[in-house]
């Protein structure tokens, strides 16, 4: 079979930490082609959806983990799968690529579905769970979040559309800094930023939980380093095992279906203490970090699933 893997430029690629060379490598080794789709590079014809491709393979080397082959257009008749795998943020030509790929026939897979990752903004979509989140304010308003903050003390701040920790800051009222840092979250009259309350337990790292088909695979938490209050491992995270906890597996319960409904089958979600933080949903990773601390290979199983 023929799958697509939609995805940043090759040469942005960790081969020791993203997601999708492990998912190149499982359907590789079932025997499939793998193809690397640049954004943009999806038509609507006539005769259907094509595609503008790279005929790649997994080599296995860290320093050159791609053999890049022939450029080929693709018909969709031609794919079998399509893995969605671009990070945020979600701008004009990830938009108009999801509406494109939204025309493709029922028989090409996408995991996960265009008109899924549309819907769920992944800083966004989960307030519609209150009971399940810390304290939360999504404003374009400067005045409200200063209100806001004068009232808890500090607070947690996240752009909509960020990813890997960038942009996300732990502002106090007496921070020296205060007004650089909502002059920078505000610098566009129109953007929303999303404000949450400062949880006790992010001291003790967040959690990833990994589900496929709204069911859990794994977790990891992710620990900050010492210099630095974000969790993430692209800001020097570490990571650890961990256990899903009824509380999770509660968490995971509420959003099975709505997630199962929108065609969203390989999820990451983010969970500090009790509480949900996001719903990813357009390259989950933490897949190789998972796998090293289970000693397993968890993508071969994935793949199996979203392909059969």
């Amino acid at each position: 079979m023929k799958i697509l893997f939609l995805m940043k430029p090759l040469a942005y690629v960790k081969p020791d930490k993203d997601t999708s060379v492990l998912l190149m490598q499982a359907c590789q080794r079932l025997g499939h082609d793998i193809y690397f789709l640049p954004q943009g590079a999806t038509s609507i014809t006539p005769e259907g959806i094509v595609f503008d491709v790279v005929l790649i393979a997994c080599t296995g080397d860290k320093e050159s983990p791609f053999d890049v082959r022939q450029r080929e257009r693709l018909h969709e008749n031609d794919v079998a799968a399509i893995f969605i795998r671009t990070d945020p943020p979600f701008d004009d030509v990830y938009l108009h690529d999801m509406w494109v790929l939204d025309r493709l026939s029922d028989r090409v897979r996408c995991i996960n579905s265009p008109a899924g990752i549309r819907t769920v903004n992944e800083k966004l979509w989960l307030t519609q769970f209150r009971h399940l989140i810390p304290k939360t304010w999504v404003t374009t308003s400067r005045d409200m979040l200063e209100s806001v903050l004068a009232e808890q003390g500090q607070l947690i701040l996240k752009p909509t559309n960020g990813f890997g920790g960038q942009s996300i800051f732990l502002l106090s009222q007496e921070d020296v800094n205060k007004h650089v840092i909502l002059d920078t979250m505000f610098a566009k009259a129109t953007a929303y930023v999303v404000a949450q309350e400062v949880l006790a337990d992010a001291a003790n790292g967040d959690k990833r939980i990994l589900l496929c088909d709204g069911e859990p695979i794994g977790a990891v938490l992710r620990v900050h380093p010492a210099h630095d209050h974000r969790n993430n491992l692209d800001v020097g995270g570490q990571a650890l095992a961990t256990e899903i906890t009824v509380i999770d597996q509660a968490i995971i319960a509420e959003l099975k279906p709505a997630l199962l409904s929108l065609g969203l089958r390989f999820v990451g979600i983010d969970v500090i203490g009790d509480y949900l933080i996001e719903v990813n949903v357009t390259s989950p990773t933490c897949l190789q970090e998972l796998n090293a601390l289970d000693g397993y290979a968890h993508e071969d199983d994935l793949v199996n699933r979203f392909l059969v």
